[in-house]
């Protein structure tokens, strides 16, 4: 249902957020200026909410259905008070409401990662933003810095482009009003707009024809985007192995040329867009019938900006109901966001919140911290040691085993075997064997439980208890140690399954 419901939800939700950074002057308000000004603040502080409701279609939706759909609906977010110093460091102290529980949380974040406090925690969770797609991703020799200094002037060129060919709605309106903003009453702007699905697709049209004949505009865009872009794919195609990658011979020599030929295929585009664009829109509305429901009278944007008199936006309140083709696979009617926040200390000093790491921190990094260590992290009766465990299920593992695979089962007397190694690991078990030494310890991810082994020795030990397996563990020809698949599995909260007709074994942990 959740791909579907996005699928709907994309083509509008980027339209409107076009549609919002399009509105010109009205009421003597510069409404676009309004708009970059928002993109270019550095610093402040602010408070916000968010709320999402969906309308379940009853003739679709089952019980289950009905069950998840209240579940998503009892979803909130509240941010209290969020601090931006700049464009690097922040902190934000607020909370989540799931079906009435509230989850606290207080997060600070600087150019090297992410610190997270939540209720519940013996420590903060730490994740580096190297993992995020930072360090490990950004291997270009350029100066990152430069380039983001670069992206942030960019904005407000794209913006002012769009804000140029984009008309405003029909619903937009100014009145002067007064307003609290963080407990103090100011002389604001409320601009209030309201735009239909309908109104929407009906704005496309004029957008684009507009662009086409602002050959001066588009090609200043081109070439604003190619300063910023183009040092990038020079550093690119100077990493080692790039050097007779085939792309660098459609890439222009010059910015001149670049910007003419990416100027000459837009312009083509744009041209046999419009051309038949009528008729190819109503072609698709009838192929696509679901895109009349989504682009329909009941898809609704109102959205109330409040501005001060420096053109910087202090107030929003905003409501989104996107339209929802329901069918069997996806029981909903419509989907609504709803969201408000303020903001001041505008360009401001601020001095964020950061979170207290004095007891250290669990840093979490792809691939290093198992299912175990994230849950022993937290109080097991707090809410986030039970949503981790009993709705994200982190602990649920299967493991899908044949004898033909260098990994596989073996039979031996009848019992079946499995690689010792590679089953604790795979069920994220820590193994300790000492070398020279005959017996190995495997410790439990999820309890902490210790089962010794001694090899060639059917005696076992599980969490204190002794055992007898029903063969001895041993070490194969080719120098792996097996142990009963069964007795192993269980030991480590697993359950097997073979299926008889193809050899395949089944292991599952909950």
């Amino acid at each position: 249902m959740s791909r579907k419901l996005s699928q709907w939800m994309a083509v509008p939700l980027v339209l409107l957020l076009v549609i919002l950074t399009g509105c010109q002057a009205v009421g003597g308000v510069d409404v676009g200026q309004a708009m970059v000004n928002n993109t270019k603040v550095k610093s402040g502080e602010t408070k916000q909410s968010m709320h999402i409701n969906i309308e379940p279609d009853k003739q679709f939706a089952t019980d289950e259905d009905l069950e998840m759909i209240k579940r998503i609906n009892s979803i909130s977010l509240n941010i209290d008070h969020a601090k931006m110093k700049d464009t690097n460091t922040a902190s934000v102290k607020g909370s989540v409401s799931i079906e009435g529980t509230k989850l606290p949380f207080h997060l600070s974040m600087d150019k090297s990662g992410m610190t997270i406090d939540v209720d519940g925690a013996q420590k903060p969770v730490y994740i580096s933003l190297d993992t995020l797609g930072g360090a490990e991703t950004m291997l270009l020799p350029i100066d990152t810095k430069e380039l983001e200094k670069q992206m942030q002037e960019l904005s407000p060129k794209v913006l002012t482009f769009v804000m140029k060919h984009l008309s405003n709605p029909k619903n937009i309106s100014v009145t002067p009003v007064q307003e609290a903003v963080n407990g103090e009453t100011l002389s604001l702007n409320k601009l209030h707009m309201e735009i239909n699905g309908e109104e929407l697709l009906a704005m496309v049209k004029p957008f684009l024809t507009s662009i086409s004949k602002d050959e001066q505009g588009l090609k200043q865009l081109i070439g604003d985007l190619y300063d910023v872009l183009y040092p990038v794919f020079e550093s690119y195609m100077g990493l080692e192995g790039m050097e007779n990658e085939g792309i660098t011979s459609i890439v222009p020599n010059s910015k001149e040329e670049a910007v003419t030929s990416i100027y000459a295929m837009i312009k083509e585009g744009l041209d046999s867009i419009l051309v038949n664009y009528d008729q190819e829109l109503n072609n698709l509305l009838q192929n696509t019938t679901e895109l009349k429901t989504v682009f329909g009278p009941e898809t609704k944007l109102n959205m109330d900006f409040f501005i001060d008199s420096k053109l910087d936006i202090r107030k929003q309140k905003m409501s989104l109901k996107v339209a929802v083709p329901a069918s069997e696979d996806l029981p909903v009617r419509a989907v609504t966001v709803s969201a408000d926040s303020e903001l001041w200390n505008i360009g401001g000093a601020v001095t964020i919140d950061e979170v207290d790491a004095s007891r250290g921190v669990m840093e979490l990094t792809e691939g290093e911290v198992t299912p175990g260590q994230v849950l022993r992290n937290f109080d097991p009766n707090s809410f986030v040691y039970q949503f981790l465990k009993n709705e994200m299920k982190i602990t649920t593992k299967s493991i899908f085993l044949h004898p033909s695979e260098e990994n596989g089962a073996m039979t031996v007397k009848n019992t079946t075997f499995v690689p010792l190694r590679y089953l604790s690991e795979q069920l994220d078990a820590e193994v300790k064997w000492t070398k020279g030494s005959k017996q190995i310890v495997v410790i439990d991810d999820i309890t902490g439980d210790e089962i010794i082994l001694t090899v060639d020795s059917p005696k076992a030990t599980v969490a204190g208890q002794e055992v007898t397996m029903v063969e001895s563990a041993f070490v194969g020809k080719n120098g792996k140690t097996y142990v009963p698949l069964r007795f192993m599995a269980e030991s480590l909260g697993a359950t097997i399954e073979k299926e008889q007709d193809t050899g395949w074994i089944f292991i599952d942990r909950p």
